[in-house]
């Protein structure tokens, strides 16, 4: 249908329980938490309100057809054939985070993570009472990150026992190569490192652009990954809390399922309904999503260029999320995240909540029609102008 693609389209959110617009004062855009503001794909809302018309909520287990169209859409997109007992239903990406935090590694054990990061990266590891081993990503002259594998190894401690990955990486936007995923792989095999893939933004890729799930590369790299995907981030229905995480091999299938008993439960009915339908159905609206994402992405990236003084940024890869450089901006004093709110009433993430490498930056999700981009770019340009000129008159 024609009007499920209105991208455009402004859709009421204030009044709809929604975190993202009702965190801040009913003046402030919100362009932080990765949360779209467009309807789901048509075929998703139509599964809903026939599950709703059914009128029965009783216990649910997983749709007979979901597990088996997983399976064909990483085969057709990955050339990974994984068998059906390695899926494993999860109420979300960060419980799968934590889970594996717990189920693989003890008190006092490391987990490595690759920074700047989102956030629940570096708060798993401190939830199951494990020290966070950071390495900083490489931020290169123009923005792009970039790797360095000697600090990549040296981060690496005697009690690291996981490596939590973010592939496609929130907030750099990184969409990282095959050689880039084979060396980091080939590190933890040798160090004996159990890598967890957050890969939740996977389907949310840019032309030029080719995501790898790290743990297809090899048997002996899936033998030695949990992989977390979902459909929620990608069909805009993260509420629903459905996601799943791939786990080939047995043994560590199990401690991740001995870990979860009685304290993470199944996917709701809803959740469910939700990535059957997706999955199954949603491809067309994806391509249309993708295209105007990219358009998004196209305008922002001008737009900070030739009107936002002192911001720079890269073009990410993939996800809808824009890491936006404020180092050089004039901002009276203020942090970037706390100079928007006041002084444009924008809200953005602040960078330092993504851990080291996050100072003087701030996270904007492009994933809204363009006239509230435009609006809040605007905003966020006369907030930057009146602050120069004053600096200026000082």
């Amino acid at each position: 249908m024609k009007d499920s693609y209105d991208f455009d389209r402004i859709i009421d959110r204030r009044f709809s329980d929604s975190s993202k617009w009702r965190r801040y004062a009913p003046d402030v855009l919100p362009l932080w938490v990765a949360d779209m503001d467009f309807a789901s794909a048509e075929p998703v809302l139509r599964a809903l309100r026939e599950r709703v018309e059914h009128g029965v909520f009783g216990y649910v287990q997983e749709p007979m057809e979901l597990r088996g169209v997983i399976l064909e859409r990483l085969r057709q997109l990955y050339g990974w054939v994984v068998a059906p007992e390695a899926l494993v239903f999860l109420p979300g990406v960060v419980p799968g985070l934590n889970l594996t935090c717990r189920a693989f590694a003890s008190p006092g054990d490391g987990a490595l993570v690759q920074t700047p990061v989102y956030p629940p990266l570096l708060h798993a590891p401190e939830n199951a009472g494990l020290a966070c081993n950071e390495m900083e990503l490489t931020r290169m002259p123009g923005g792009r990150y970039e790797i360095d594998f000697d600090v990549f190894e040296a981060a690496i401690g005697e009690r690291t026992r996981l490596f939590l990955l973010c592939s496609p990486h929130n907030p750099v936007g990184r969409v990282f190569r095959r050689d880039e995923l084979e060396r980091l792989a080939e590190t933890c095999l040798r160090r004996r490192v159990i890598i967890c893939s957050d890969e939740i933004h996977c389907d949310m890729v840019f032309q030029g652009s080719q995501h790898i799930p790290i743990a297809s590369l090899s048997t002996e790299i899936q033998d030695q990954t949990i992989t977390l995907m979902a459909p929620s981030k990608t069909y805009n229905f993260p509420g629903l809390r459905c996601s799943f995480a791939i786990i080939p091999n047995a043994e560590l299938r199990q401690r991740f399922q001995r870990v979860r008993q009685g304290l993470i439960s199944g996917v709701n009915i809803m959740g469910y309904t939700a990535a059957l339908a997706a999955y199954r159905d949603g491809q067309p609206w994806l391509d249309a999503l993708l295209s105007y994402l990219e358009g998004n992405l196209d305008f922002l990236a001008h737009y900070v260029s030739a009107h936002l003084a002192g911001i720079r940024m890269a073009k990410p890869e993939g996800s809808y999320l824009a890491w936006l450089d404020c180092r050089e901006a004039v901002l009276g004093g203020d942090s970037p995240h706390e100079f928007f709110l006041r002084q444009a009433r924008v809200a953005l993430n602040d960078g330092l909540s993504f851990g080291r490498g996050g100072a003087g930056f701030v996270r904007l999700n492009f994933g809204c029609p363009r006239s509230s981009l435009e609006d809040a770019l605007e905003r966020m340009r006369k907030a930057l102008d009146g602050a120069s000129s004053q600096a200026a008159r000082s």
